[in-house]
């Protein structure tokens, strides 16, 4: 269960790392060019990521394909010789001929999945689409002068000014100088429109704000509206979700929202509101069962991690909260449980 979860949250664990890392927060910008339908938000410390060995290795072994796009493109679009040999403050000066890449200035980064607009039944847009946000402290004055050298004109929507991402097929616009947003043509102009006032913004959802609230004090944390929390715990059930009280209680999913912290071992909490009690104390009925029942058949390795996992109900909440030792972690990454479900 520990392991589906991990898989169906869009993995955060590889995202996740050592000690003290601050909080993983976005701007009041970077909130506004979120269109208001967010299915789920992921917001890490990208510091923490990519310099932790443990997480790049978990992270090779989880990341969705979806996001391996957006993380390549992160990383292979650089700079180019505007700043060649300059460097983001505490790293090294780049030795690319083309400059160094626009990662290295990176401090958090966020991967919005949302409804467009005209999503349905016969609609010819995607179901979800997915918004890259990554802000630091860029470069924007040396990185334009660049592409005015090279003669790349950007589009324009309205005021704002959209380039190409090299040869990744996506584009990026820097909203003000510590926010860039990049993804598919579709997702960044969706995104414009609610930064612009077009189209109503992630800041008049407010219960996916309030879920952020609970969460946004930590390194590395994610919510989920109805929609996705319902997809979730589908996923999670498995076979048990064709339970008739399963089937009943999922309809009732609010939003739920979780974080991880690696500061000492492992640890990971996910809430999931149900809007009543009954309800909530049904699931955590429903998904102790399913615990118990995977304790009995599973390896050494995943059933130290089920004894590290407690879940239980209160005022219409569900909580789940896993916690381990970094050898016992790695021993579940290896378990044939974990195996089955990222491959």
């Amino acid at each position: 269960m520990l392991s589906s979860i991990v898989k169906t949250l869009i993995p955060a664990a590889f995202l996740a790392a050592a000690a003290l890392a601050p909080a993983a927060q976005l701007s009041t910008d970077a909130r506004s060019a979120i269109p208001h339908d967010v299915q789920q938000l992921v917001v890490i410390d990208y510091r923490v990521m990519q310099n932790s060995q443990a997480a790049m290795d978990l992270k090779a072994r989880v990341m969705p394909p979806e996001l391996k796009q957006f993380d390549r493109a992160l990383s292979r679009f650089t700079i180019s010789d505007a700043v060649a040999g300059k460097a983001a403050p505490g790293q090294a000066a780049a030795a690319d001929p083309n400059g160094p890449e626009i990662d290295q200035y990176v401090d958090q980064l966020a991967f919005a999945l949302f409804r467009p607009k005209g999503t349905g039944k016969d609609a010819a847009v995607p179901e979800v689409d997915i918004l890259g946000i990554a802000q630091g402290q860029f470069p924007t004055q040396d990185i334009l002068a660049n592409f005015r050298k090279k003669g790349v004109k950007p589009t324009l929507v309205r005021t704002n000014k959209l380039y190409p991402m090299g040869r990744t097929g996506m584009i990026a616009c820097f909203v003000d100088p510590s926010t860039m947003i990049f993804g598919s043509s579709g997702a960044v102009r969706a995104a414009l429109d609610a930064r612009d006032g077009l189209s109503s913004s992630f800041l008049a959802n407010a219960i996916m704000m309030d879920a952020m609230r609970s969460v946004d004090s930590a390194p590395l944390w994610s919510i989920l509206d109805q929609k996705g929390t319902q997809t979730m715990m589908r996923q999670v059930m498995g076979e048990a979700g064709s339970v008739a009280d399963f089937d009943n209680v999922q309809k009732r999913l609010l939003a739920s929202w979780y974080a991880m912290d690696f500061q000492h071992g492992v640890k990971f909490d996910l809430t999931l509101s149900t809007g009543d009690s009954f309800s909530a104390a049904t699931l955590s009925s429903l998904l102790n069962a399913a615990l118990v029942y995977r304790k009995m058949s599973g390896s050494e390795a995943e059933k130290q991690a089920l004894s590290a996992t407690d879940i239980s109900s209160e005022a219409g909440r569900l909580t789940i909260h896993f916690a381990t030792n970094d050898n016992e972690f790695a021993s579940l990454l290896q378990s044939p449980l974990f195996q089955s479900m990222v491959h």
